[in-house]
Formats: structure tokens, C-alpha cells, sequence
């Protein structure tokens, strides 16, 4: 692994992915070159810039390396397009845990990136000399020999997401339970609950889709802290737009950004309609407190559950960059586009307003082109500095 490059790509999910797919398009070149293939040449007398992608999972596919089997390609086709290259067909009944990690691979390979892996970035410090150090750990969980690892960047695009850092939401007597508590990132499939009774916490997507499985082997009771917005039909453009406004607005001030879903409502898809023909679409308040064998409604009354399934969302993961204190007083980090603001060497992509797929790609567009006038009027800086020197 190189000592110094230009820029460092932290996550090899979409936003990262296009991140170097931009960054080769603005002539940057991979510091890591992958086996079998040629680096830059040598004898240019302008040697061009470096980047580096590091990713903390054992092999390609970012967050999708996780998703649950019964995730099909029917729900997520056409919005996991990564730039550049065309995705490949795909059966629509395939898992997606199966085509999209193959996909992120041949992307990887087809455009050189030379992706480090598995190395998980430990801290990001400042450096001297206006550098940033990342500080990283190279070798899975399982890896024998663990190598330390410093790296100094000119700038840096963090794309870590959110999947890795799962919510869990704190009650009076959570931990007394005797029964089985997970979270979505730990779902695996339906089967697992067979023939329990499953209080299902959570108002979006994954919690509605997954507590649809569930009631085909188990007994669900849905708990959420509001009554969802409904919509009926697929949303209208304007209606995305103004979401996402949304949550722009929110990361210009600093606050934590709202997930996209969180501002748009829920669409009465399919297995909305399914759950609501079988009369299993009731929303409960909130429960107040959780017992050894069950949780305390709202109305003072115990519900006896064996599986407490808390579908309760993600949160950015960042704390590799707390020693850059970038978080404002209302707990989020205050973006101007996809740079952290007063920080122009730190670029934040499939964060808030950039967490959907499509707006991962032209986050990551948008960071480079920052990133390529930030190093250019660095360099023009030094130049002038030199003539004066001279």
C-alpha cells in the first residue's frame, strides 16, 4: 500500500465505486495497480495524481454483500446502475445478495481500481504540511496477521454509508427480555421466526417488507412512534425532489440528516396491500417499556412476545472522523454539497440528501470535480509561492 497519495476513497459501496470511476475520468490513476495489469508510466514529466479505495469488507459488493436472500432483484432493478459500465441482465426472481456483488466485482475489474481490502480505516487526522493521515488497520476479523497502516492524502471521500452502524433504540427493561432481539442488518430470513409471536418495530420500507415474510410462519404485531404517511401509486418526481430538498436543507444547518423515506411517506406497495388484506396492518403505539417475556403497551397492557425484531433505521458511520471534530452542536456535520463545510480536503458521498443510489453516483461526481479545483488551486498557490522564492 502506498505511504502518500492524492486522495483516499473510504467504502467500495455505489458512492465510493463512482467516486473512482470519476476519478479516473478526471486522469487521476489507481496508486494500487491490480494484478495483471500495467501502472502509469513512469517517464511522463508531470506524473499524474494518485488515489487509493479502501473497503472494510472481504470482498466486493459494499452493504448488498448483506441483504437477506429473499430480497429480489424485481425490487431493486434499475436503481443499482453504477457509472459508466452497463449492468448485466438479470433474472428478476434472483436474490440480490447473488447479482449485485457479482456485478460490483466485474465493475471493479473492468475499470481498474485496484480496491485495498479488507482494510478498515481506524481514525482520520490532520497532518502537517496540509495533509490529512488516515490511520487504517489492513487484515479481515478472522486474519491471522493484522498490519497497521498510515496513509497521507492531499483529500479524502468518505462513502462508508450506513449499513455497518445499525440503530438500536434504548427502553425501560430491555435488557431483562429472555427472548431474541435483532435488527434488520442481522435478518437473515422468515424461516428463522417460525411459529413465534414477533413485535415488529418500525415505520419504513424494510420493516413493512420483512414483517410481510414474517407473517407467513409467525405472528407479527407492528409498533411504530407515528402513523405513516401513505401514498398511493409510485411517487412523482417532484414528490423525490422535495425530499430530498429536505434533507439538504437539514445537513446545510448541521443537523442529522432524516432518511429519504422519513420525508416522502410510504407507497401502498404489494406487500402494503397484502399485509392490509389480512387484516394484519395495524399499527400499535409505541410499547413503554419491555418485560422478560413481552413488551408494556401503550395502554398499560403486556403483550407477550418472543422476538423483538427492531427495524428502527441506520445511522452515518463516521466516527473514523471524530478526531476531525466536524460534527456540529445539532449532532450532524454541516455539508456544502458533498464537503464538509470549512474543510474542503473531506468530502462526505451517500450521505443525507446522497444516500439513494442515484444520488450516490453524482455525489461522487460532484466530490471529485470539488476535490480537482481544490488540488488545482493548491498547486497554483505553491507555483506562485515558488516564483516568488525564486
Amino acid at each position: 500500500m502506498p505511504a502518500a497519495v492524492d486522495v483516499v476513497v473510504v467504502g467500495a459501496g455505489q458512492a465510493g465505486l463512482s467516486a473512482g470511476y470519476h476519478l479516473l475520468r478526471r486522469g487521476f490513476v489507481p496508486a494500487v495497480v491490480p494484478d495483471g495489469e500495467a501502472g502509469p508510466a513512469g517517464s511522463s514529466p508531470a506524473p499524474a495524481r494518485t488515489f487509493v479505495v479502501l473497503d472494510a469488507e472481504d470482498g466486493p459488493g459494499g452493504a448488498w454483500r448483506h441483504r437477506w436472500r429473499s430480497l429480489r432483484m424485481s425490487t431493486v432493478n434499475g436503481i443499482y446502475d453504477l457509472p459508466g459500465v452497463d449492468k448485466p441482465p438479470a433474472d428478476p426472481q434472483a436474490p440480490s445478495v447473488d447479482v449485485l456483488p457479482a456485478y460490483f466485482a466485474d465493475y471493479e475489474h473492468e475499470l481498474g481500481l485496484g480496491v485495498v481490502r479488507p482494510v478498515r480505516v481506524r481514525r482520520v487526522e490532520r497532518a502537517d504540511g496540509g495533509l490529512l493521515a488516515v490511520l487504517a488497520r489492513a487484515g479481515g476479523e478472522e486474519a491471522t496477521e493484522v498490519t497497521e497502516v498510515t496513509l497521507r492524502a492531499r483529500a479524502l471521500v468518505n462513502a462508508t454509508g450506513t449499513w455497518s452502524k445499525p440503530f438500536w433504540p434504548r427502553y425501560p427493561g430491555q435488557e431483562t427480555f429472555r427472548g431474541r432481539q435483532l435488527h434488520t442488518a442481522g435478518y437473515v430470513r422468515a424461516e428463522d421466526f417460525a411459529g413465534r409471536r414477533v413485535a415488529v418495530v418500525g415505520g419504513g420500507i424494510s420493516a413493512l417488507q420483512l414483517m410481510e415474510e414474517i407473517s407467513h410462519v409467525g405472528e407479527t404485531f407492528w409498533f411504530t412512534r407515528r402513523e405513516p404517511v401513505w401514498h398511493e401509486g409510485e411517487f412523482d418526481a417532484r414528490a423525490g425532489h422535495d425530499a430530498v430538498a429536505r434533507v439538504e436543507e437539514r445537513v446545510r444547518a448541521g443537523l442529522p440528516p432524516l432518511s429519504v423515506v422519513s420525508a416522502t411517506g410510504l407507497v401502498r406497495a404489494p406487500y402494503v396491500r397484502s399485509l392490509e388484506e389480512r387484516g394484519l396492518l395495524v399499527r400499535r403505539p409505541m410499547f413503554t417499556r419491555i418485560e422478560p417475556d413481552g413488551v408494556v403497551q401503550a395502554d398499560g397492557t403486556l403483550l407477550p412476545v418472543d422476538v423483538i425484531f427492531w427495524n428502527t433505521g441506520f445511522r452515518a458511520a463516521l466516527d473514523h472522523l471524530r478526531p476531525l471534530g466536524l460534527r456540529e452542536p445539532g449532532g450532524g456535520v454541516r455539508m456544502e454539497g458533498t464537503q464538509v463545510a470549512g474543510e474542503p480536503r473531506v468530502h462526505l458521498v451517500g450521505y443525507g440528501p446522497s444516500s439513494s443510489t442515484v444520488g450516490a453516483n453524482r455525489a461522487g461526481r460532484d466530490a471529485v470535480n470539488a476535490i480537482v479545483r481544490f488540488l488545482d488551486g493548491v498547486a497554483a498557490v505553491a507555483q506562485g509561492a515558488s516564483a516568488q522564492a525564486g
